[in-house]
């Protein structure tokens, strides 16, 4: 008998669809970010849900506020991903005994935070007694079929680039759960990308009006697992000779001996949009998102060949499938 430690939540994901009836003509195919339905006149109603976890979301300094705001955050990443504006969440609270009247008032705070900060509304969910914190939340936003972002676009040729460097989330857990010291400076930096993640909903919704990104994914489950996922979906290949990896970062492995490239493509946690661009509109798609005060950083180029490699310092290696996956990885082996 397979254990779900075995499985892995992939795996488990796969099993469960083998068992579902496929709606008919969906737009967005089911592995991708969100899932949609068509509601004519060329629009979408595009859904997502994804929950946090006590035990395998939350550290031990993240305090009830942060959390419930970043439940928020990790839905509205996804739609952020295909560029679309969230309009609505619902909310199911799992509550665990012996939370106090304050702890209930933080986490819809926290919610409520959250929702506001990318102009949507929390209306209303359901709560239950549970032996861990679980905050599920499910978001809808409504956009233009021809604007939606999928994961599947990508052609050879185009160039790969991220709205933000990585490593950053990776070394603040590793702060938080080894107690590492480091200089005051870096260490906040760090550990407030673990607390106060943030979703690039107005570089999704910039790039989705250019019509210049061909493929796109939240980069939550690392950056190396995401280039595979946009591998797999478009079925192309791709060579990262740039690799974002955070200043801050950097300082911090040297600081520890830790290896820089380890954190920044399998730390996961940036909530970093990853997108691949047509060249002729690269400079339309870099203006647009610098715009609206973001960044778009160029950190590769797909290929025909399906290989997906990294080219540093002279060297060129393999970029390994692999990033955080459910029952497979503990919250203490994150980073």
């Amino acid at each position: 008998m397979n254990l779900v430690e075995e499985l892995g939540e992939r795996k488990i994901i796969d099993l469960i669809m083998e068992c579902l009836d496929q709606m008919p003509n969906t737009p967005v195919p089911f592995g991708d970010d969100v899932s949609a339905i068509d509601i004519g006149n060329g629009k979408l109603a595009v859904i997502k849900t994804d929950m946090l976890v006590g035990k395998t979301d939350v550290p031990a300094a993240m305090n009830l506020w942060q959390a419930a705001r970043k439940a928020v955050v990790m839905n509205v990443s996804d739609l952020a991903a295909k560029g679309v504006q969230p309009i609505a969440l619902l909310a199911s609270i799992g509550i665990p005994k012996g939370l106090s009247k304050k702890d209930i008032q933080q986490i819809g705070k926290g919610l409520n935070n959250g929702a506001r900060e990318y102009n949507a509304y929390v209306l209303g969910g359901d709560t239950n007694e549970a032996s861990d914190l679980i905050i599920s939340c499910a978001a809808l936003g409504i956009c233009q079929k021809r604007d939606l972002i999928k994961r599947s676009g990508a052609k050879p040729k185009d160039y790969v680039a991220v709205t933000g460097f990585f490593g950053k989330t990776a070394s603040g857990l590793k702060i938080l759960l080894e107690n590492l010291l480091v200089p005051p400076d870096i260490k906040e930096e760090l550990v407030n990308a673990v607390f106060m993640p943030r979703a690039r909903l107005k570089e999704g919704l910039a790039l989705a009006q250019t019509q210049a990104a061909t493929a796109s994914i939240d980069s939550s489950d690392g950056l190396a697992w995401s280039i595979h996922e946009i591998s797999r979906a478009s079925k192309v290949g791709f060579v990262i000779d740039n690799l974002p990896i955070a200043s801050e970062m950097e300082k911090f492995t040297q600081i520890h001996g830790l290896d820089p490239v380890e954190l920044s493509l399998y730390g996961g946690e940036e909530y970093e949009l990853l997108v691949t661009v047509k060249p002729k509109f690269w400079q339309d798609a870099k203006e647009a998102v610098e715009n609206v005060g973001g960044s778009l950083i160029k950190i590769g180029l797909a290929t025909k060949e399906k290989g997906l490699f990294l080219k540093r310092m002279g060297k060129t290696v393999p970029i390994e499938a692999r990033g955080w996956e459910h029952f497979k990885t503990g919250l203490n082996q994150r980073a």
